[in-house]
């Protein structure tokens, strides 16, 4: 059993002002595998001060250092990267060798992204010849409110904490307690870099505590929240009172439109993407919608790939999906499958139930629905499972129909050989990123949706702009240095 107790405040790793225990459960097996402590308003008041003393000095610290404090991180984690992918796996059951190779990885990849980035940033710039003596400064803004979820725990951190600190700003991070012995590590990564004492803060805690907290604090000048709507809902109601800066990463429902000419690979592909992570991604390609004229040998091909899916315990080695992260995650999926059946849809695979050979563990078959049609509860809500919907359609427009009826707009998917129809997509689906014929976004790209799926901009150089504010200043003399 691990026992982390102790918060990172102010350079240290410090005991709560009143200790209560949380367990953290391996959902592969049920049984605690870690004790944390939740915080309260002293851990999060002393985190926020601590901050907030250490914001002016970091804030004036030239670009350069902050990167090679930053890069000191990536130092850090290269020498214990296995350690830090076992407790992804072991916390919230992603199974080892997909920790190894796509969760732990996401830190160096966004920060070396980062600071690629960060070179390109003018701090002090011209507004333009028609304005002489005209300038606009890019400064920190303060002290920032982190809080990540469970899913990804590290690809989130990644995303903000290092595009905080490299802005300039001092930041309180508090990580979900599904999944918070990876965040530890992280402020562990900090400190053995030598980021200076009150620049990266950790509190546990959960959202009604340390999250609400953390939103509605006077100090904090800005929240960046990746979760539920609902929670992301509530924390914009919360943080309107100090007029704080709130950006939001939510959830989606992503629409995966497979036309008549798509590659021999696109199913195979779109559905492993679907349930890697077991499904537990908000940008999963969770609604697949199909040409007709393709639609019954789609749903056989989709099948037989889910069918081939594996399902095990996390810290089995192998190509498998682990169990997804707990009981009420478990149950949801669970009555969102039943749904599915009640609501008319066909269960072309999987279904309710643990999966064959499983009594204990928080494992969901992988579940293909055909024939669902929109407006169905399995259609618009998100499942957060390995649970892919599919859907016939009868034209592009009727595509394009189907995909933006949603309050979600996260990530589409396009699956064509057509140029032309390919660029009319992108531009018509109504989603923060489209991804075509299974192609990357590239490095640098931003990640963030719009509607119910927030509106945050987090990696490359918008990542590093959303912790900075704009100033506008006149008769500034550029020759003067």
């Amino acid at each position: 059993m691990i026992i982390k107790r102790d918060f990172y405040i102010n350079g240290a790793w410090v005991a709560p002002a009143a200790p209560r225990d949380c367990e953290v459960i391996n959902p592969s097996n049920e049984e605690p595998c870690a004790i944390i402590s939740l915080g309260d308003q002293a851990d999060t008041d002393a985190a926020v001060a601590a901050a907030k003393a250490a914001f002016p000095a970091w804030a004036a610290t030239p670009p350069k250092e902050r990167a090679r404090v930053v890069k000191g991180i990536l130092e850090q984690y290269e020498k214990r990267k296995q350690e830090y992918a076992e407790a992804i796996s072991m916390e919230m059951g992603a199974p080892i060798d997909f920790s190894l190779a796509e969760q732990a990885p996401c830190l160096p990849w966004h920060t070396e992204n980062f600071l690629t980035a960060f070179e390109q940033i003018e701090w002090i710039r011209p507004l333009g010849d028609h304005a002489p003596g005209a300038a606009i400064a890019m400064e920190p803004i303060g002290v920032v409110g982190l809080i990540t979820p469970w899913n990804w725990p590290v690809n989130q951190i990644a995303l903000k904490a290092i595009p905080a600190m490299l802005a300039g700003c001092t930041c309180v991070l508090k990580p979900s307690e599904e999944s918070p012995l990876n965040a530890m590590l992280f402020a562990e990564f900090c400190h053995d870099a030598g980021v200076p004492a009150g620049v990266f803060n950790l509190v546990n805690g959960d959202g009604v505590g340390v999250g609400s907290q953390l939103t509605t604090h006077q100090d904090v000048e800005m929240i960046s929240f990746t979760g539920s709507t609902r929670a992301g809902k509530a924390i914009s109601k919360a943080a309107a009172e100090t007029l704080k800066r709130v950006m939001l990463e939510l959830g989606g429902k992503g629409a995966n439109v497979l036309f008549a000419d798509a590659d021999d690979n696109a199913v195979e592909r779109s559905v492993q993407r679907m349930m890697e992570n077991t499904g537990q991604s908000c940008n999963a390609p969770s609604r697949m919608l199909v040409e007709r004229s393709i639609y019954e040998q789609t749903v056989e091909k989709a099948v037989a790939v889910a069918e081939s899916i594996k399902v095990g315990p996390a810290h089995e080695k192998g190509d498998h999906i682990g169990p997804v992260v707990n009981k009420s995650q478990w149950e949801k999926i669970q009555g969102l499958i039943q749904k599915g059946i009640d609501e008319g849809a066909r269960v072309a695979c999987g279904g309710t139930g643990l999966p064959e050979g499983f009594n204990r563990g928080f494992y969901v078959k992988p579940t293909i629905f055909a024939d669902v049609t929109p407006g169905m509860t399995i259609e618009q809500e998100e499942i957060f499972g390995p649970v892919m919907a599919m859907i016939p359609f009868d034209t592009e427009e009727h595509a394009v129909e189907i995909a933006n009826d949603t309050p979600y707009g996260l990530t589409n998917y396009v699956q064509t050989s057509d140029p032309a129809r390919a660029n009319r997509m992108a531009l018509k689906l109504k989603s923060g990123m489209v991804e075509m014929n299974g192609k990357s976004r590239g490095a640098g790209a931003f990640f963030g949706g719009v509607k119910q799926s927030g509106r945050a901009r987090e990696g490359g150089i918008w990542g590093i702009e959303e912790f900075l504010e704009s100033k506008a200043i006149s008769g500034y003399d550029f020759s003067a240095g």
